[in-house]
């Protein structure tokens, strides 16, 4: 091959083999896979920033080298925090919460440009800190350990939903999931409980005894009436007629049998029998 062949191979290959580099370069730079539970925002370095209405769903985006794709998780996502907080009455508590919660999707541009994705920690965990301490704050260790939990749970959303709105997060549920106090605190609650418990059981019995009682006294009373009814319809002359009547019966019976007329108590027949 002469050397001018050669350089006119070189003219050719060297653009071409440039070129496939370059390809491959914009291609590992520009192609962006945007997963399943996730969203995008575009930012434009040459082009006006931060495009915050416009999301990009899941699928793979072709993005300029310049720009840049920033992909948010938008799934329910879980933080718990164990806390030292104080009651009431200033004792010292542990509580460990958890708070389920997720960006909204379309809002994302937002989230990004006002707070960043550090969120997690600058929103969520310091407004769910903040509201423990101060419902926590209102109440007694008793109430906190047994009787008032449900109503520190609501109060808690309250206070922490609208500021996750605020930010364009959604507050999907608060659960506490356990109270520790002091050793001898804990006992002398978990024994005032058995005691309340036992005290309604107690009551619960006496309730019942009370109502079969005032059971008896109803039904002893409607006896009673039901026998001064009776009784007021039986004399002597009924008490006669229905012997006479049995004495009838008898008689028409096959069994062997004398009767005596009239030699009874209060003039009644007398049956003997064969024996």
């Amino acid at each position: 091959m002469s050397q001018q062949r050669q350089l006119q191979l070189m003219k050719y290959l060297i653009p071409f083999v440039g070129a496939i580099v370059l390809i491959i370069i914009l291609s590992a730079s520009t192609l962006i896979t945007i997963k399943a539970g996730e969203k995008g925002i575009l930012f434009k370095k040459f082009g006006g920033g931060l495009e915050k209405d416009y999301i990009y769903g899941q699928g793979l985006k072709f993005v300029l080298p310049w720009n840049d794709m920033i992909i948010y998780n938008v799934r329910e996502e879980l933080m718990e925090e164990t806390m030292d907080v104080l009651s009431r009455d200033g004792l010292d508590i542990t509580i460990d919460v958890a708070v389920r919660f997720n960006p909204e999707p379309e809002k994302i541009g937002y989230l990004h440009d006002e707070v960043g994705p550090d969120y997690k920690n600058i929103i969520v965990r310091n407004a769910l800190r903040a509201a423990v301490r101060q419902v926590v704050g209102k109440f007694s260790p008793e109430e906190i350990y047994s009787t008032q939990r449900d109503s520190i749970k609501i109060m808690i959303v309250d206070e922490v939903r609208p500021v996750l709105k605020h930010r364009y997060l959604t507050l999907q549920s608060i659960d506490i999931r356990s109270v520790k106090l002091p050793q001898k605190y804990e006992e002398a609650i978990q024994e005032k409980l058995v005691q309340e418990q036992r005290q309604l059981q107690y009551e619960y019995r006496i309730a019942q005894e009370r109502k079969e009682a005032e059971r008896k006294e109803i039904e002893a009373k409607g006896i009673r009436a039901f026998q001064e009814i009776v009784s007021q319809g039986i004399n002597e002359g009924y008490l006669r007629w229905k012997g006479i009547e049995a004495t009838q019966d008898l008689a028409k019976s096959e069994n062997t049998k004398v009767i005596v007329i009239g030699s009874g108590k209060d003039g009644l027949p007398i049956i003997l029998g064969d024996n």
